[in-house]
């Protein structure tokens, strides 16, 4: 029998698991707490060797205790490929990239979804809502599928075309919203208890943070227990980050690693960069407010460049948790801009890496890191490209999903 708990990030007081509200009393963040001697004892290094090729292969450090409620659609041990060429052009001494793209949905979200998913079938759960910017809906929509669980997803109105009708094809209830993530978020709150769903959002459940938690291990392991230097992360509500930071310490703890942790970058979006206001000190009252209207006005403007991306996230569901993960890895936030991230893809697709706008950042946000000098000569640092590009080749579009405002919306649509 696994033997896990709840952990408030910001007290440390601890609570029985359980597979949703992951707020303490205090307000702080819920993670799950492993017994980690009792880890140890389970599995080595060597045996992880001879495991099937998946992040399933870390089920000792995930929460599902039934095996049989395992939603897998081959997600995890994704490639790390070095890119020897750029090496030569940059000041450092290694430089790779963690090829999520190649995840059964075609991103990142896939890990999180997996263990997110399976959780809600061990619980029994017949239906799931997510607000998502675009590949947590798909992945959601792909795994509830596979479960047999309902799902609705809520997605602003300028994601682009292709994630909209890749959530339609796997059967989700899909809606387009006329606002932002947060605006989707609250949908959902709103019709939560009248149509029996379960919010599957970022830091609302315990699973999703567990599965990103897998990127952390599984670079360990393909570094043979010696971790990098750098790792520079797209970041919107920040799941990846905490996940990682937390897979690193327990590694930690269980003396499976030792020396530097990486230092965690966090990228973002010009414009919507709360983690970048929050780590430079900026007032959180009207650094939020001021956050909210410039992504605001991004969301309303058309002009057919770049597509919008999946870290426009203005309000994140814990933003000192990230800042603190960041902090506490000697990391930092950089702000890239749309047209940087647009020439970055170009970039990284001439070294054969099809990057989404979010991989791509990681990009950019690495060259204002080599430009300003905290890059230094000796780091390996690992880009994490989220997802690829052709998920963004079509621009936004309302033909594959009603559009609407309010739950009050989706009462009246649904009953039409």
């Amino acid at each position: 029998m696994k033997r896990f708990e709840l952990l408030c990030a910001r007290c440390s007081k601890r609570y029985p698991f359980r597979y949703e509200s992951m707020r303490c009393a205090c307000g702080g963040t819920l993670l799950v707490e492993y017994d980690l001697e009792a880890v140890a004892r389970q599995v080595s290094k060597e045996a992880l060797g001879q495991r099937p090729a998946s992040m399933w292969r870390y089920r000792e450090w995930l929460p599902v205790r039934d095996a049989s409620a395992i939603v897998s659609l081959g997600e995890g041990w994704t490639p790390l490929v070095r890119l020897a060429a750029a090496e030569r052009t940059l000041p450092l001494a290694q430089l790779w990239v963690k090829r999520e793209e190649q995840n059964p949905t075609g991103s990142f979200k896939a890990r999180g979804f997996a263990v997110a998913v399976s959780l809600l079938k061990e619980a029994g759960v017949r239906r799931a809502a997510v607000p998502s910017n675009g590949n947590a809906a798909g992945a959601l929509a792909a795994y509830a599928a596979h479960a047999g669980i309902r799902a609705s997803v809520f997605i602003p109105q300028d994601c682009p075309a292709l994630i909209v009708r890749e959530s339609v094809l796997y059967g989700a209830e899909t809606y387009l919203v006329d606002g932002l993530i947060h605006d989707a978020g609250a949908i959902i709150e709103a019709g939560k208890t009248a149509e029996g769903w379960v919010n599957v959002g970022t830091l609302r459940e315990p699973g999703r943070v567990e599965g990103k938690k897998t990127m952390g291990l599984e670079l360990a392991e393909q570094f043979g227990w010696r971790l990098p230097s750098v790792i520079i992360y797209p970041t919107g509500g920040g799941s990846g980050i905490v996940g990682m930071w937390k897979a690193f310490r327990e590694l930690q703890a269980m003396g499976w690693i030792d020396g530097p942790l990486p230092r965690l970058v966090s990228v973002q979006e010009a414009g919507c960069t709360p983690l970048v206001d929050a780590l430079g000190g900026a007032d959180a009252a009207s650094g939020t407010a001021a956050r909210e209207e410039r992504a605001e006005a991004r969301a309303a403007h058309r002009d057919g460049g770049a597509s919008p991306t999946g870290m426009r996230v203005p309000s994140p569901p814990d933003l000192p948790l990230v800042a603190d993960c960041l902090r506490h890895s000697g990391g930092t936030a950089v702000a890239v801009t749309r047209d940087a991230i647009a020439r970055a893809q170009r970039s990284l697709g001439a070294l054969g890496v099809s990057a989404s706008p979010e991989g791509a950042a990681t990009w950019a946000g690495l060259l204002e890191l080599c430009d300003s000098g905290w890059i230094r000569q000796d780091d390996t640092v690992v880009l994490f490209n989220t997802s690829h590009a052709l998920k963004y080749a079509l621009p936004a579009s309302g033909a594959e999903a009603p559009l609407i405002r309010s739950y009050a919306d989706y009462v009246r649509l649904r009953e039409s």
